[in-house]
């Protein structure tokens, strides 16, 4: 389902499509898909395949991890909101989900999935490298601000 009724004011609230014009929008629009989660729905299952990033237009998401060696406890990690997107790391690094994602919410979710931006970097390559400059531009973001709370766990158990 095309997300266009949303218009390009969603997309601008979404730091993985900045710097493109109305019209470079338009064409992302074509793209994207939209969902709708009930709270309590697991989105995305630590361990399990992801092709797809996705970005929150309403509700609350729980970003839950669980040691590799124990499955039977997880940590939440990490609240996110309308505004916010996950699932960037998957589109990158072609690797399982790093972490599972629960509803909190009832949650309207839209979607991009690597075979649609293959299909940009096929069809118009200047947004596809946008969009990929800005995936790369918060994963960067999101390492820095986990290497200081490190750096600040490591001192605190000096």
């Amino acid at each position: 389902m095309s997300v266009c009724s949303l218009g390009n004011e969603f997309l601008c609230k979404h730091s993985m499509f900045g710097g493109l014009s109305d019209e470079e929008l338009l064409v992302v629009h074509d793209y994207l898909d939209e969902n709708i989660y009930t709270k309590g729905t697991c989105i995305l299952k630590q361990g399990e395949p992801n092709n797809t990033v996705y970005f929150i237009a309403e509700g609350d998401i729980s970003i839950r991890k669980h040691p590799l060696d124990a499955e039977d406890w997880e940590r939440i990690i990490t609240t996110l909101h309308a505004g916010d997107s996950f699932g960037e790391m998957e589109l990158i690094d072609i690797q399982p989900c790093a972490a599972s994602v629960i509803c909190l919410t009832d949650a309207k979710i839209i979607t991009l999935s690597n075979k649609d931006l293959y299909h940009l970097a096929t069809h118009n390559l200047k947004i596809y490298t946008m969009l990929i400059l800005n995936l790369a531009r918060d994963i960067s973001r999101r390492l820095r601000s986990t290497d200081e709370m490190l750096a600040l766990i490591s001192k605190k158990s000096e």
